[in-house]
C-alpha cells in the first residue's frame, strides 16, 4: 500500500532527486532558505567589521608620558587601550598609608612591593608601587624610611598606569598580608582616605617617591605588548553565521531527499504489489 501523503508520478519509473526538487513547493522552500540564509550573511558581515581593527592603537604610545588627568578619571575604569600608559601627575604621600605587598617578582626574582597612597592636586588618592627588593625587613625598613620622609610637600610622580589586579584573600598564615597589588584591597589598610580613589595603580619610575633614598630598586615595568588587531570572540561568531546559513540549504536538501526516497520507496512497493497480482491470476 502506499503512504496517503506521498503523491506517485503516473510514469512507469520513479521520479530524480532533480524532479523532486524542482517541483513547486520545493523551489519555494528553496527560496525561503535564500532569504534565511541573506539574513545570516548580514550578521556575519556585521560580525567581520567588528573581528578587525582598523584603528588600533599606534605601537609604543603607552610610553608617551601624559597627565593622569587627561587618562583616566578616579573611579572610572580604565579604556583597553591606555592599559600600560605612562603618566604624570603631582600631590604628596601620606605617611600613614605606605604598605608592603607580598609575591612580587622583578626580573624573575620574588620580593616584595613598598606601596604607598598618593594623594594628587584635586584629592584623589592612588595606589602606587614605589620599588622593589628581595628583603622582607629591607621592604620594612624602606616603608619605615620613606614615611619619616613624607613632610606632605608636593612632589611630582611618573609611572605606568595599570590596571587593579583584583583583590585576593592571602593564601599564607598572615591573614593581613596583601598578595595582590589592588587599591581595593589597599584600602582596606589606608587611614583617613577623605575623597574619590583611582581603581587603577602607578607603578613609580623613581624609586625613591621624590622623597627618599630607601634602597629599594626600581620595578621592571616594560611596556605592554602589542595585541593582535583581530578580535577572535566576533571572528567565532562571524564563522558560527556562516554555518548557520550552510545548514540551511542542507537542512532543505535533506528535506528534498527525504521526500525523494519516500516516493522512490512507495514507487516500488506499488510495483511489488502489482507483480503478485499477476502471479495470482
Amino acid at each position: 500500500m502506499t503512504s496517503p501523503d506521498v503523491d506517485l508520478p503516473q510514469q512507469g519509473f520513479p521520479p530524480t532527486l532533480r524532479e523532486v526538487m524542482l517541483r513547486p513547493r520545493w523551489i519555494a522552500l528553496l527560496a525561503l532558505c535564500l532569504v534565511v540564509a541573506g539574513v545570516f550573511s548580514v550578521l556575519l558581515q556585521w560580525q567581520l567589521s567588528r573581528s578587525f581593527d582598523t584603528d588600533g592603537v599606534p605601537e609604543g604610545v603607552t610610553e608617551e608620558v601624559r597627565p593622569l588627568d587627561e587618562v583616566v578619571e578616579p573611579g572610572d575604569y580604565l579604556d583597553g587601550p591606555y592599559v600600560g600608559q605612562r603618566v604624570t601627575t603631582a600631590g604628596s604621600w601620606d605617611p600613614d598609608d605606605f604598605v608592603l605587598v607580598t609575591d612580587r617578582y622583578n626580573d624573575g626574582a620574588e620580593g616584595f612591593w613598598v606601596t604607598g597612597r598618593f594623594v594628587t592636586g584635586d584629592g584623589a588618592s592612588l595606589a602606587v608601587a614605589l620599588g622593589w627588593t628581595a628583603d622582607r625587613d629591607d621592604a620594612e625598613r624602606a616603608m619605615a624610611d620613606l614615611a619619616a620622609a613624607a613632610d606632605g610637600d608636593e612632589t611630582p610622580l611618573t609611572g605606568r598606569l595599570i590596571s587593579d589586579e583584583g583583590p585576593r584573600p592571602p593564601e599564607g598564615d598572615d591573614v593581613f598580608a596583601v598578595e595582590r597589588m589592588s587599591p581595593a584591597a589597599l584600602l582596606s589598610h589606608w587611614t583617613g582616605v577623605d575623597g574619590p580613589v583611582y581603581r587603577q595603580f602607578v607603578t613609580s619610575d623613581d624609586p625613591t617617591g621624590g622623597i627618599a633614598d630607601a634602597g629599594l630598586d626600581a620595578i621592571a615595568s616594560p611596556a605592554p605588548p602589542s595585541e593582535g588587531t583581530i578580535n577572535w570572540l566576533n571572528l567565532f561568531y562571524a564563522v558560527e553565521w556562516a554555518i548557520f546559513a550552510g545548514f540551511s540549504f542542507y537542512l532543505w536538501y535533506r528535506l528534498a531527499r527525504d521526500a525523494w526516497e519516500k516516493e522512490v520507496d512507495a514507487f516500488h512497493g506499488v510495483a511489488a504489489d502489482e507483480d503478485d497480482l499477476d502471479d495470482e491470476l
